[in-house]
């Protein structure tokens, strides 16, 4: 049966003070590592196909994200804007998945507080009731769980209310008139 899915076989370890990420990278990029210049050089076989040239681009940037996470980490500031929303970060020992899993409590005006449990390696917290920051090494796994927040409540462009993920900013719309 014929499958489209790609396979990748070859993996990078990238591994920094705060912690080690794997890439998986397709055969046809080449990867040269001087380590006495600090440097790290990405080619692709053939330069005239599509597909590889958008892969060149895409590994270079995963690659680059990976080093700064390791060596930075990355953060994400959540600002919570609207009459009674707030977050706090606390533990909820009856659901955690993993020992000491810590939980994101929203309040966004439902009859219930929203609860979403951090995944492994990310940590968060709330230094003001409107705000959430979240770090990790991985940009790609705060980004979504930042994402999965923010479907909650997502900016609306008439009074301005929601979830706003870093410096987003929304045009507000004047009131429709008849």
């Amino acid at each position: 049966m014929t499958s489209y899915l790609q396979t990748y076989k070859r993996k990078i370890t990238v591994t920094g003070p705060l912690g080690q990420l794997v890439l998986e990278i397709p055969d046809y990029v080449n990867i040269e590592h001087d380590g006495a210049a600090r440097r790290v050089d990405l080619s692709v076989k053939d330069r005239d196909q599509r597909n590889q040239r958008e892969m060149w681009g895409t590994t270079w940037s995963y690659l680059n994200n990976y080093i700064m996470g390791v060596s930075e980490g990355h953060t994400a500031v959540l600002r919570l804007v609207g009459i009674g929303y707030r977050a706090t970060v606390e533990p909820r020992p009856k659901q955690e998945e993993y020992p000491g899993q810590q939980f994101v409590c929203l309040k966004l005006g439902f009859s219930h507080p929203v609860e979403l449990g951090l995944p492994k390696g990310m940590k968060a917290s709330a230094p003001q009731p409107t705000r959430v920051l979240l770090e990790g090494i991985d940009k790609e796994q705060i980004m979504q769980f930042a994402a999965n927040i923010r479907r909650w409540r997502v900016p609306e462009p008439y009074k301005g209310k929601g979830i706003f993920v870093n410096d987003e900013t929304i045009k507000l719309k004047q009131k429709k008139i008849k």
